[in-house]
């Protein structure tokens, strides 16, 4: 290599500043050889190899750039690291350089930012392997000194499987979990943190989902009273000898509530032989009670004499977002207003916990709940149990139910029990949910009417059917409720959403004021006349006062259930149809029924809410308006309806609130008369043994007398009752049904 050659080198390798000191690092020679070409990758210095190694040229004069020279190609190398010939050429000009020049030393800041970059670069990563070596020994002095959870000794991570692994994981995580909860709870209550279980005791299930492990055993409600409202009494006789469980009685509770989730999982998935396919029947699936013996652990015990199972199982895609529905079936009040139909009231009797982490995970609560049929004839079914909560690892949730029973067996006599029952929730996309109910009960009911004995025994009356097509309706009145839709139509008066709104929720109260006085409740307030002159027509009696949903005065009610030989849709489509109306409503006089507003609020065209307007000749009864609700699912179809003033329904259409309308709901429940679809009541001897019968219930409420402390008539129950049997009659002969009820 030249001498001119290897002082440029040496003058790069010790550069620092482009300030400093700055030498062209090419000769005189070198440009003029390599002048006219325009190579970005040339290499500086670059030796002849024909030139003789012994023959040193002597040492030339290097060129030092000028202050002004440097700031100015400082300042283009800021906007352009790789200046073309064009450039090159003009910046030459101006400074009274060589384009060769000013390239060469582009080529050279170039490099000397890379090296720079780089410098900086290998610093960096230097200072992150440090972090992670000492992160690395850290983690490998904790491994050295930890201790198995099980047994204390070392763990043999690589003798266990991934799901063991995961399990320990797992309990370590709930333990720390419970007992901050604990802690925190032990805070605000005057009773002391307990120490959770976290395993099942030894005659419980073999299958733990964790016991207690977001449960929390404090009681958050003590002894401040019951949680949710009750509907008509206050309810002592349902909560006669259910006091506020002891510490043992929790841990007790808790270990059934955790065996039954686990049980209510397993059931959700199962298949044969546990659940045995039947095409005979209009169930899809029956329990095989011997298998389901053998399977599950007996925390109720075994089944009490003249006891009978019951036991159905039901999937549905419900329209509502799948922590809606959980928060719906934890909150006492708005779970028994949507199964309205179902529960005629139910009460929180105590809280253990109200979940973790924002949610209902883990949620326990002891609750008193009866269960009914739109019917006055048939009983009620009343529970003691405890409702348990879980989201489980794979996102579904799960909500169980399962009876008290044996807590204190001597302590409330029931004719039935709830084995483990209630749904899990699986999320589906575009706010759908996916729900599969369980149902099982164990039941004595000699005392069933004979025109429902068919439709109680095989299940379909309380089965799991029941809740998931109500839930499924219910859920598609929600969405209707909160759309802003306005219905469109020739006579429609609902202009705004907001009337739209209120129209819902006030047919919505009637409704739910309908089921709960037309079945057999202990709840009710309502007392049985003697001397009614009927053993069919149940009648009652109860005083309104200072109750803004119910005109003032005394309320009669009279309710009865008869068969008929007549599938149930074509009893429905008959009572909801305004045209058909007059054939059987005494009250409309026979006039004219128009309707004047509609709102949807279902997938079935029967599924929607009316206001109807009566024309008659009689001015008592002219242009009277009447609020209407028709729905139907494949379980139980409604027709209700109640007159309103026709001021409070401006007001309600006009989006006022319609708490203070005053209703009397009336009305119409149909059931199918069971698996067979055939009546076996004997009220109609010649139509037993057709199929598609139905089990029809009218139910009336009447102001008659607007002063409460006013003495009831007998003529004001014999008016009733000849109401309500002349509406039978109207309905059979319209329908072709030509037995009168006697």
């Amino acid at each position: 290599m030249s001498e001119s050659h290897q002082i440029n080198l040496d003058m790069v390798n010790n550069h620092n500043s482009p300030l400093e000191n700055e030498l062209d690092i090419v000769s005189n020679d070198e440009v003029e050889r390599r002048s006219g070409t325009d190579d970005d990758n040339a290499v500086e210095g670059d030796s002849a190899e024909d030139e003789d190694v012994n023959q040193r040229p002597k040492r030339k004069r290097f060129h030092r750039h000028t202050l002004h020279q440097i700031e100015e190609m400082e300042l283009l190398f800021k906007d352009c690291q790789h200046p073309d010939e064009k450039q090159r050429k003009e910046l030459g000009q101006r400074l009274g350089l060589d384009p060769l020049k000013i390239k060469f030393w582009f080529q050279n800041k170039r490099t000397q930012l890379k090296t720079k970059n780089e410098r900086s670069e290998n610093s960096q990563l230097r200072i992150e392997n440090e972090k992670l070596r000492l992160e690395n020994m850290k983690y490998k002095e904790a491994l050295s000194n930890c201790t198995c959870l099980s047994c204390g000794g070392l763990p043999a991570i690589g003798e266990m499987s991934f799901d063991e692994q995961h399990l320990i994981i797992e309990n370590a995580r709930l333990k720390e979990e419970i007992d901050r909860i604990s802690g925190v709870a032990a805070k605000y209550v005057e009773e002391p943190a307990l120490t959770y279980p976290h395993h099942l005791s030894p005659g419980s299930s073999s299958r733990s989902f964790g016991l207690g492990s977001v449960i929390n055993l404090t009681s958050q409600s003590g002894s401040h009273g019951l949680i949710g409202e009750m509907n008509g009494a206050a309810g002592a006789d349902l909560l006669r000898s259910v006091s506020v469980p002891n510490e043992a009685d929790k841990r007790a509770i808790i270990e059934l509530a955790v065996a039954a989730m686990e049980e209510l999982i397993i059931l959700s998935h199962a298949g044969e032989p546990i659940w045995i396919q039947n095409g005979d029947n209009n169930f899809s699936e029956t329990l095989n009670e011997d298998e389901y013996q053998k399977t599950f652990y007996q925390g109720l015990g075994p089944k009490p004499l003249n006891f009978r199972s019951e036991a159905s199982r039901e999937s549905a895609i419900v329209i509502m977002n799948h922590l809606s529905l959980v928060e719906m079936f934890m909150d006492v009040n708005q779970w028994s207003s949507i199964f309205a139909g179902i529960v005629s009231r139910a009460v929180t009797v105590d809280v253990f916990s109200t979940g973790v982490a924002g949610n209902y995970n883990g949620a326990l609560q002891l609750m008193i709940a009866e269960f009914q049929l739109p019917s006055p004839i048939v009983p009620t079914r009343e529970v003691y149990f405890v409702r348990y909560c879980k989201q489980h690892t794979d996102g579904t949730w799960a909500v169980v139910d399962v009876s008290l029973d044996n807590l204190h067996p001597n302590s409330m006599p029931s004719r039935c029990r709830r084995r483990p029952s209630g749904c899990v929730i699986h999320e589906l996309p575009n706010g759908y949910s996916k729900v599969t109910w369980i149902e099982h009960f164990e039941v004595e009911d000699r005392v069933v009417n004979n025109i429902y004995r068919s439709l109680v025994t095989s299940g379909l009356a309380f089965g799991a059917k029941c809740w998931v097509t109500t839930l499924d309706r219910q859920c598609e009145r929600l969405a209707s409720t909160i759309s802003n839709n306005i219905p469109v139509g020739d006579v429609s008066v609902i202009t705004s959403a907001e009337g739209k709104k209120s129209m819902l929720k006030l047919a919505e109260r009637m409704v739910k004021s309908f089921c709960i006085g037309v079945g057999a409740s202990t709840a009710h307030t309502w007392t049985t006349l003697s001397g009614s002159g009927s053993d069919v027509v149940r009648v009652m009696t109860r005083k309104s006062v200072d109750d803004p949903g119910r005109p003032s005065g005394i309320v009669l009610s009279a309710a009865t259930s008869i068969w008929l030989p007549v599938p149930p849709k074509r009893i429905f489509d008959f009572l909801r149809d305004e045209n058909s109306r007059p054939e059987w409503d005494i009250l409309s006089n026979r006039g004219l029924v128009q309707e004047v507003a509609h709102i949807a609020n279902g997938r079935d065209p029967g599924n929607c809410v009316s206001l109807l307007r009566v024309n008659s000749d009689d001015s008592t009864q002219s242009n009277m308006l009447i609020l209407q609700e028709s729905c139907t699912d494949s379980s139980v179809s409604y027709v209700i309806y109640a007159p309103v003033d026709i001021g409070d329904m401006n007001s309600v259409l006009n989006g006022g609130d319609p708490d203070f309308v005053a209703l009397l709901p009336s009305g119409f429940s149909i059931l199918a008369d069971g698996p067979n679809s055939h009546g076996d009541g004997g009220l109609i001897p010649e139509m037993i043994g057709m199929s598609g019968g139905s089990l029809l219930t009218v139910a009336f409420q009447i102001l008659v007398n607007s002063v409460p402390t006013a003495k009831l008539s007998l003529g004001s129950v014999a008016t009733v009752n000849d109401l309500i049997k002349c509406t039978v009659n109207r309905i059979r002969n319209a329908l072709g049904c030509y037995n009168a009820l006697t």
